[in-house]
This record gives C-alpha cells, structure tokens and sequence, in this order.
C-alpha cells in the first residue's frame, strides 16, 4: 500500500478535476474518476504519473448506487485508505426556463450533483473515520448557487446550493473527527461544462459581467482546492471559498 496520500477525483478527466490531479501529483497518489472520457482520463493519469504519482482510473456514474459501488470498491483495492476527496463530478443540461425543463432532467442534475456527491462523502467519511487519521472532502459548488442562473441553469444553481448546505452540515458533523469538509465555488471558469450545456463560449461571453473582466481557468481553482487539502489549512473548515473574479 502507498505511503504517500491518497487523492479520489470524481470528474477527473478535464476540466478543474484533472487540473487538480497534475498540479497535486507531487503530493498525492490518486483514484481518478470518470464516467465517459476514458482518453481524458488516461492522458490525465499519465500527466500525474509523470511527476510521480501512483495513478488508477476507474469508469463509474456517481450519479447512481453501482458506480458508488465501483469507485470503493477500486480505492480499497489498489490503495486501502483515502485522505482528500475532491467531489468535483457535475451535470449539467442545455440552458432552459423552468418552463422548458422536465422531470427526467432534474433527477439526473440532482442525481449527480448533489446525492452523487453525498453518497460518495458518505463513504470517504466512514472510511477516514474507520482509520483514525483523519481526512480532507472539498466539494465543487459554484457560484451560481448564489446567483440562481435565471433563463439558464435553475436547477444546476439549485443542486449547487444544496451542496453548500450540505458542505457546513458535514463539516460540522466529522469536525471531531478530524475531517475537514470545504466548497469551493468556481464562477466563469474555462472548460468543457459549457459546451455541454449548449454554448461552448458561454464564459468568454459573459466574460463582461465578472469584475476582473476575464474568464478563470482550471487551474486557479485547482490552486485553491490544493491549498484547502493542505496543512496550510489546517484550521479550515466548513468554509466555502468563491473562486470567481469576484463576481
């Protein structure tokens, strides 16, 4: 078993997920996390590994009790322990009103974003509790849980602020037990999600209403996420930390 600690990514075959992986392997070994991109999940691993991380990857939908399943069952055999989560899987569909939006498409938001991402801390908190070290779980919220994304995303924003909640609630709960639990809340962020939600440009073209007037990129808020798993953080917790430009 590795003497290094040990880093699960969920989402970690673009985007701020793999960000994390590269910029971190000189600290952690990792169990990456995808669901489709299995090409971006390998060039993700080769990255880490390069600088000298032990790196598997593992195919699984968090979204649903089997890919839970898969994602523990892989950490416990290649690694025996897990010291950081990083609960970055997310979904998101094509910007629609209310209106336009129907059942199917908020069960599989909710499903991923928010019980996903439960049920996979839920798993990390029994096993760092069982061991007795400790642990680090930084969930990936956004800032459109403050904003409320009108027109565009109201029930992406929402299963976002449910995540905030949920990120004091279990800080609170396993603080005693030395396990951190932090958000982090990305804002216009350079990366795949947009495209994925009908509009590839969509940052750069709001780019305008952010303070610092540009887009952020991964890994500014890989950056962030890293400083939150550190000791330099040690008297962190139950925090969310916005990185958005200031918007």
């Amino acid at each position: 078993m590795t003497q290094r600690p040990v880093c699960l990514i969920t989402g970690a075959s673009a985007g701020i997920g793999a960000a994390v992986a590269r910029l971190g392997a000189g600290t952690y070994d990792y169990l990456l996390v995808y669901n489709s991109d299995r090409s971006g999940a390998e060039t993700t691993q080769t990255a880490a590994a390069a600088k000298g991380a032990t790196v598997h990857i593992v195919q699984a939908d968090v979204g649903t009790e089997a890919g839970i399943a898969t994602i523990f069952a892989a950490l416990d055999r290649h690694f025996g322990r897990i010291d950081v989560l990083v609960n970055n899987a997310g979904f998101v569909a094509p910007a629609k009103r209310l209106t336009g939006i129907d059942h199917a498409r908020v069960t599989q938001i909710m499903n991923v974003n928010v019980i996903g991402a439960m049920m996979t801390a839920k798993e990390a908190v029994t096993r760092m509790e069982a061991r007795g070290a400790g642990g680090v779980i930084i969930n990936v919220s956004s800032v459109s849980a403050t904003l409320g994304s009108p027109n565009q995303y109201v029930d992406y924003a929402a299963s976002k602020a449910a995540i905030d909640t949920f990120t004091k609630g279990l800080s609170d709960e396993v603080a005693a037990s030395n396990i951190r639990v932090m958000a982090v809340r990305p804002g216009l962020i350079d990366t795949a999600i947009h495209g994925k939600g009908g509009d590839p440009e969509r940052a750069f073209k709001n780019a305008h209403n952010v303070p610092m007037q540009r887009v952020g990129h991964p890994e500014e808020v890989a950056q962030a996420i890293l400083w939150l798993a550190s000791d330099a953080a040690s008297y962190v917790t139950g925090s969310t930390l916005d990185v958005s430009g200031g918007r």
